[in-house]
C-alpha cells in the first residue's frame, strides 16, 4: 500500500477533511513528507543555500570555539563556563538537527524527507530545544548564587552539582522528545503530505494530521509549559533575586559590575523567548505557516550562529582564552 491510499484527498480552495467511516490503519505505511522550504522561487535558491550554509558554518565554528577555549585554559574551568561550553555544544547539535538537511533539499532540488527521517529529526529538534531552554534557566541559577551568595559559590556550585543539573536537563529532555512522539505515533491519517516548513516542525506535524486538533493544542501546550514556562519560571526567579540583591548594592559601579556579569545570558534569554516560544504556541492558530516558518529562522538558525558572539565580544575572560589557543594553533 502507498503513501497516497492514507492520505485524504484535498482540493485546492476547500478545506481539509478527514472520513470518519475508514478502518484505521498504521501511519507508518505513509512512506514520505514534502517539505515546502522558505521558498519556492528558483531564482532564490541560491542565494538560501549560500545564506544557510554560511551562517551554519560560522555557527559551528564559533561555538566549537568556544567549546576549545573554555577546555584549554584552566582559569575557564568554573560553573558558569562549564555550563557555557555546554550551550555551545547544544547551539551546535540544535541547528545541525535542520540546517545540513535544508541546504542539501536545496542543492538537490528535492523536498522529500522519510516519515522515519521526519519523526527523527523532530525528536532531535524537541530534544535539543528542551535542552537549551533548561540549561538556560541553570546558567540563570548559577548567575544567582554568583551574585547573591558570592561567599559560598564555590562550596554550592560544586563540580558534582554542576554535572547533576546538566544530567537532569537531559533526562527532561528526552522526556519531552519521547512524549511528544508517543504522541505523533498515535496518529492514523493526515491531511496532506506537504509541511509549510523548512523541517519537521512538530507542531506542523501534529495540524496535518487526521484527528481532534483540541487533543494536539492539548499536546502542544504541555509540552510548552515543560520546555517553556517552567524554564522560563526558574529565570524569573533568579533574576529576581539578583535585581533585588544588586539593589542593595550601595555604589553605582557595584551595581553595574555585578549586573554585567548577567547581561549576555539575559540579551539570549530575552531574544530565544521572544521568538523560539512564541511561534512555537502561536503555530497552532497560525493562518500563515510560512511566516511562520521564516519567522522560527530566528531562534533556530540565528540565535546559535549569535551565541558565541554575545558571549564573547564582553567577556575578557573568553577573549584572552581565544587568544592563548590561537597562540598554540599557530
Amino acid at each position: 500500500m502507498d503513501r497516497h491510499s492514507l492520505v485524504m484527498p484535498q482540493h485546492r480552495g476547500s478545506t481539509d477533511w478527514c472520513p470518519s467511516n475508514i478502518e484505521p490503519q498504521n501511519v507508518t505505511h505513509v512512506s514520505e513528507f514534502h517539505l515546502m522550504g522558505l521558498s519556492e522561487d528558483p531564482d532564490l535558491q541560491p542565494i538560501l543555500f549560500g545564506l544557510f550554509l554560511s551562517m551554519y558554518m560560522v555557527t559551528v565554528f564559533g561555538n566549537l570555539l568556544i567549546i576549545l577555549a573554555v577546555s584549554s585554559d584552566s582559569h575557564l574551568h568554573t560553573p558558569k563556563y562549564f555550563f557555557l561550553s555546554n550551550l555551545s555544544l547544544i547551539d551546535i547539535s540544535f541547528t545541525s538537527t535542520t540546517v545540513p538537511k535544508m541546504i542539501v533539499d536545496i542543492q538537490t532540488h528535492s523536498r522529500v524527507i522519510s516519515y522515519a527521517g521526519c519523526l527523527t529529526q523532530m525528536s532531535f529538534f524537541m530534544l535539543f530545544g528542551c535542552l537549551d531552554s533548561l540549561l538556560l534557566s541553570v546558567m540563570a541559577y548559577d548567575r544567582f548564587v554568583a551574585i547573591c551568595h558570592p561567599l559560598h559559590n564555590q562550596v554550592i556550585m560544586h563540580p558534582c552539582l554542576c554535572g547533576f543539573l546538566v544530567l537532569l536537563s537531559v533526562l527532561i529532555s528526552l522526556l519531552v522528545s519521547q512524549l511528544h512522539n508517543s504522541m505523533v505515533l498515535q496518529l492514523t491519517y493526515f491531511k496532506n503530505v506537504e509541511i509549510s516548513h523548512f523541517f519537521c516542525d512538530p507542531s506542523q506535524l501534529l495540524n496535518l494530521a487526521c484527528s481532534d486538533t483540541f487533543t494536539n493544542n492539548i499536546v502542544m501546550h504541555f509540552v510548552g509549559a515543560i520546555s517553556g514556562f517552567l524554564p522560563i519560571s526558574g529565570i524569573f526567579f533568579s533574576y529576581y533575586k539578583i535585581v533585588s540583591s544588586i539593589l542593595r548594592v550601595p555604589s553605582s559601579g557595584g551595581k553595574y559590575k555585578a549586573f554585567s556579569t548577567c547581561g549576555s545570558h539575559l540579551l539570549v534569554v530575552c531574544l530565544i523567548y521572544g521568538t523560539g516560544l512564541g511561534v512555537y504556541l502561536s503555530s497552532a492558530v497560525s493562518l500563515s505557516p510560512r511566516k511562520g516558518a521564516v519567522a522560527s529562522v530566528v531562534y533556530t538558525v540565528v540565535m546559535p550562529m549569535l551565541n558565541p558572539f554575545i558571549y564573547s565580544l564582553r567577556n575578557k575572560d573568553i577573549k584572552r582564552a581565544m587568544w592563548k589557543l590561537f597562540r598554540k594553533i599557530v
